[in-house]
């Protein structure tokens, strides 16, 4: 009895260890030919990203342990045969998708986010993963395709600069190089695009993360939440996210005065100073604010914030304009007819010159297709 159980130890163990995630050399797998196949930990952790699912979730839906995720991301071990194809159906991508990166790995650590508070880890790793996953179709692209030079201008603010003349300065350098025709600017996202900045809208499962950008190289990224469904707010987002591509190449992000220093840029960019302070109204004259809405793009909120910080509303008569929005409900909805938000074409028409049918530039991306169509919808 003593004897079989010692020889049904080693057995055992080895069970276990596969059942764990673990490559018992002992035991080698029966299928050589699965074992040899490559298998890449950073894809998994891009996987795993992508769908919002954290270790102990993902170990659960394959039936082996989260320290065996974490050693098949690090590299450590090799996921044994047939956990690989598990994990495979449990994140919905191609088996294919853990061989390897089709080109080098591209960080996106360096990610703006609004406010690091408002959303959790998993919630920005997830939206980081689509622009990963955007990264990646961009650079297959572009071995076909010729996308606009980047003409961002390049305006350092010091991250503890507080009221300080670098916000406003950058924005005008940015208009001259961008957009040079005063008034309005007409149309945010295309003026993004324009200077070579690669615009994507966030799938609804990462809703809850703000609009935010990446300085990525080559190409910046700016990821638009369409969820609020507000054609003013979205396009005071892309102002936004282009003061942090133009003035924050090493600010640490979500930092409170950087912020600050976006909505400052944004704030001078959509409506110069020298040009609306003249237009602007000392007190809530609400037909007035809403004809300069309609004229500049721009939300009834925005226009009483810049009436404030440019001095043309006194501080109580703008706290009451915003007390009586906020009762009304007009914070969350402001009147008047809602308008389409601008959305980015760049993408999609370089897919449609490429040439290339979308399964084709999937594989070529080392994307899953789906993925490949949530951001880039079919037109």
């Amino acid at each position: 009895m003593d004897g079989r159980r010692r020889g049904r130890r080693p057995a055992a163990k080895a069970r276990d260890e596969h059942r764990n995630g673990l490559v018992n050399e002992r035991f080698p797998t029966s299928r050589p030919a699965a074992a040899r196949r490559p298998f890449d930990g950073e894809r998994l952790t891009l996987a795993r990203r992508l769908r919002g699912l954290r270790k102990n979730q993902l170990a659960q839906a394959v039936g082996t342990t989260p320290a065996a995720i974490g050693r098949f991301e690090a590299g450590i071990a090799r996921p044994p045969d047939p956990v690989p194809a598990r994990l495979a159906v449990a994140l919905g991508v191609p088996a294919e998708f853990f061989g390897g990166a089709a080109g080098p790995p591209r960080a996106l650590d360096s990610a703006h986010f609004r406010s690091l508070r408002a959303t959790t880890q998993i919630e920005r790793d997830q939206a980081l993963a689509y622009g990963r996953i955007a990264a990646d179709v961009v650079a297959a692209l572009e071995e076909v395709v010729e996308f606009p030079a980047v003409t961002l201008p390049e305006r350092p603010v010091p991250p503890d600069e507080i009221g300080g003349p670098g916000p406003a300065d950058a924005a005008r350098r940015a208009r001259a190089a961008l957009c040079p025709s005063p008034g309005p600017v007409p149309h945010v996202v295309r003026l993004l695009e324009a200077g070579g900045v690669i615009v994507v809208v966030l799938p609804p499962v990462a809703e809850r993360v703000d609009a935010f950008s990446v300085g990525a190289h080559p190409r910046p990224l700016v990821l638009f939440n369409p969820a609020k469904g507000d054609y003013w707010r979205n396009r005071f987002d892309g102002a936004h996210e282009l003061g942090h591509l133009v003035m924050h190449a090493d600010a640490e992000p979500g930092e409170k005065i950087v912020e600050d220093q976006a909505q400052r840029f944004a704030a001078e960019f959509l409506m110069p100073a020298d040009e609306i302070a003249g237009e602007l109204p000392a007190f809530a004259d609400w037909d007035r604010l809403a004809a300069l809405k309609a004229r500049w793009g721009v939300s009834l909120a925005a226009l009483l914030y810049r009436a404030r910080t440019l001095g043309v509303m006194p501080e109580p008569v703008y706290r009451a304009a915003m007390a009586g929005m906020a009762r009304q409900g007009m914070r969350r909805r402001e009147p008047g007819p809602a308008r389409p938000l601008e959305g980015p074409t760049m993408l999609t028409r370089a897919i449609e010159m490429s040439g290339l049918d979308r399964d084709a530039l999937a594989v070529r991306a080392g994307v899953p297709r789906p993925d490949l169509d949530l951001l880039v919808p079919v037109r």
